[in-house]
C-alpha cells in the first residue's frame, strides 16, 4: 500500500459524496459537508508531502528548493479549515432557524411545506 493516504481520501471523498446525494435530512447532510471537506484538505495535505524533504528553513548559504516542503498547500489548507468551521457554524444557524420556524429538518417535508 504505497498510496494508502490516497485510499483513505477516495473513500472520504465518497462517502461524504453518499451523504449529500441520499440523505434527506438536513443536519446529515452537513455532515457529510464536512466530511467532504475533510477529504479535500487530506488530497491537499498528501499532495504536499514530500520524501526526505526539510521544513523550509534556509539554514544554509545555498539552499536548493528541492530539499524543501512547499509550505503553501498547507497554509492553504489552514485557511480552508478555518473557512469550513466558520461555514459549518453559520449552516447550523440557519438549520436552527428553519426548525423553529417549520418544526422538522426533512428535506421532503420542508419542500411539502414550502409548497403549502
Amino acid at each position: 500500500m504505497a498510496h494508502a493516504e490516497y485510499v483513505i481520501v477516495v473513500a472520504l471523498l465518497l462517502l461524504g459524496l453518499h451523504g449529500m446525494l441520499v440523505r434527506r435530512n438536513l443536519v446529515r447532510k452537513l455532515l457529510a459537508m464536512g466530511i467532504l471537506q475533510a477529504a479535500v484538505i487530506a488530497f491537499f495535505i498528501a499532495l504536499a508531502a514530500k520524501e526526505g524533504a526539510h521544513p523550509p528553513i534556509a539554514l544554509d548559504a545555498s539552499p536548493r528548493a528541492r530539499d524543501y516542503v512547499n509550505p503553501l498547500p498547507h497554509a492553504l489548507m489552514l485557511t480552508a479549515i478555518v473557512v469550513g468551521v466558520s461555514t459549518n457554524g453559520v449552516a447550523l444557524a440557519l438549520l436552527v432557524r428553519i426548525h423553529r420556524r417549520y418544526g422538522t429538518l426533512e428535506e421532503g417535508e420542508l419542500l411539502r411545506r414550502l409548497r403549502d
